[in-house]
Formats: structure tokens, sequence, C-alpha cells
């Protein structure tokens, strides 16, 4: 898989980590290696523009989805197909403020938000009770299993 990060934004994000994530997200997901998928950080201006655009909500987001080929994730068995995932576009100053709420590192919380981002990317919601709680405990288990390898290497 293409990982494509491009951070647009003021503030200083850990990309190595961000890949790393996305790495690991995608072989959780039984991604396809040939699978591309784009990452962009962008500032709250933009950020506010795109939500408005596309979500007709006012002001700023943490997160936003674009999936793009409507890939679905592979099992045991086999990988999803080749294609184009999407884009996943974060506000880190939206997520510095929800770190501080949470109580924990802004890095922290721009995981999740990736994470949470390449799930709907594959085609996880939760508009409706069970998909929360199935999309949800998805993310914990991935980000879970990330955090256990990195404290491994």
């Amino acid at each position: 898989m293409t990982i494509e990060i491009t951070n647009e934004s003021e503030l200083e994000v850990d990309l190595t980590r961000v890949q790393s994530l996305a790495e690991h997200v995608r072989e959780a997901l039984r991604l396809h290696p040939l699978v591309d998928v784009g990452v962009i950080f962008v500032d709250e201006a933009p950020m506010t523009d795109l939500h408005v655009r596309w979500m007709d909500e006012p002001g700023p987001t943490d997160v936003l989805s674009f999936p793009m080929d409507e890939l679905r994730p592979g099992s045991e068995e086999i990988l999803s197909a080749e294609g184009v995932l999407g884009d996943v576009v974060i506000c880190p100053q939206v997520a510095r403020r929800q770190a501080e709420v949470a109580g924990h590192e802004e890095i922290n919380e721009i995981l999740l938000l990736l994470t949470h981002g390449m799930l709907h990317l594959v085609g996880f919601d939760h508009a409706e009770p069970e998909e929360e709680k199935e999309m949800f405990a998805l993310q914990k288990e991935l980000l879970d299993s990330f955090y256990e390898v990195e404290s491994n290497a």
C-alpha cells in the first residue's frame, strides 16, 4: 500500500508514528499491499471548509474520510481487492483540544482519529448503536494491538 502523508497544518505531527499505524491497520484489516491511502493534516480553516461542504456542518471537525473504491477488509483466507482506499483528513488543532479533554497525549488522539478514519474508508460506520459498538470495539482493538507492538519494539 502506498501511504501518502502530507502535513499542511501549522502543527508538528509525528509522521513516523502515523505511517507505522497506517501500516498496522492495513495489515490487520488484511488490505492488499497495493491499496493506496492518503493522510492529510490541515488547519482549522480548510477543515471547516471541508466540513461545511461535505457534511453540511458548521466549524472544524477532527477527522473526515473520503472513500474512493469502496474497498472492504480482507479475511484470513484472502486479502482485499487492490485499489484506492481514499483519504483521511485530520485537523491537529481539534485533535489537540480533544486530547486535553481526554487527558492523553496529542499524538494518541491523532492515532485514534487515523484509525477511526481508516475504518470509515473500509465501510464501517457508527450511525446506529450496533454499528457504533462494532466499529469502536475494532478501533480499540487496532489501537491496543498497535501500542503493544510499539512497546515490544
